[in-house]
């Protein structure tokens, strides 16, 4: 069949204008996959990125933790240091009150214990008093404002204690000289029982006599009667003579 010319020009038409239509509608489907590779594409990179950033986040996160731990360790210790502190604080102030009392105590203890020694020393045996008399020295002069510590006071003290004690339990002889009824000077050997008695006596045996302690001292009296019983006793006691039981006067207070 043959087509009229006017028919065949609107089928061209009609063809032209489909074929544009076909082409707008291709270019706007590219257009739009492409924008969806983009999104795709964007999104893809979006969520690398954020999983990326949350790792190195998670980690900042881990390590400040780890930090606020040993703060936390370190502050635990600090408070358990104080405690520990404030504890020993408390100790040692206490130490230190009762070292003071102690302290203040054996300074009293001390200044007492000082003037008695200071008052019968002038009283005892004259050779004690030459034995101890580098100790008295030691007894602060004004107990009150000494530097003295109450320690080395009282070792002072024990020293001269030990010292009387020791002249008190034993026999001592020491050369002396003592006036006889005519005022002379006789060369005498004086032997100390103890802080209870001594006895004197010469070379010759003609001079003899009994010392005791009194309330202002040592008191001596001529005893001529005693002086070979006196002989005896310094002959035994210099291992001279063998031992043997000797009498002499004594005098009980």
């Amino acid at each position: 069949m043959r087509l009229n010319p006017a028919h065949s020009l609107v089928l061209f038409s009609a063809l032209a204008v489909f074929s544009a239509t076909a082409e707008d509608t291709l270019n706007d489907t590219r257009s739009t996959l492409e924008k969806w590779v983009e999104t795709r594409q964007l999104i893809s990179k979006t969520r690398a990125d954020w999983q990326a950033d949350k790792e190195s986040l998670e980690q900042t996160i881990a390590l400040y933790e780890r930090e606020l731990k040993s703060i936390d360790e370190q502050m635990a210790k600090v408070s358990t240091n104080n405690t520990q502190v404030a504890k020993e604080m408390a100790e040692a102030e206490a130490l230190k009150r009762s070292s003071g009392e102690a302290n203040d105590a054996a300074r009293i203890f001390a200044g007492k214990l000082e003037a008695k020694l200071q008052q019968v020393a002038p009283k005892l045996p004259a050779p004690l008093q030459e034995m101890i008399k580098k100790d008295l020295a030691r007894i602060p002069a004004d107990p009150a404002n000494s530097k003295m510590l109450p320690a080395e006071r009282m070792q002072v003290c024990v020293n001269l204690l030990n010292e009387l004690d020791k002249f008190n339990n034993s026999v001592n002889l020491f050369s002396d000289k003592r006036k006889n009824a005519a005022g002379e000077e006789v060369a005498v050997e004086t032997m100390y029982v103890g802080l209870g008695a001594a006895y004197f006596v010469n070379d010759a045996g003609d001079f003899a006599g009994i010392g005791a302690f009194g309330p202002d001292g040592w008191t001596w009296t001529t005893k001529p009667e005693i002086a070979p019983a006196v002989r005896m006793a310094v002959k035994v006691y210099r291992s001279e003579h063998p031992p043997a039981f000797v009498k002499l006067p004594a005098t009980i207070q």
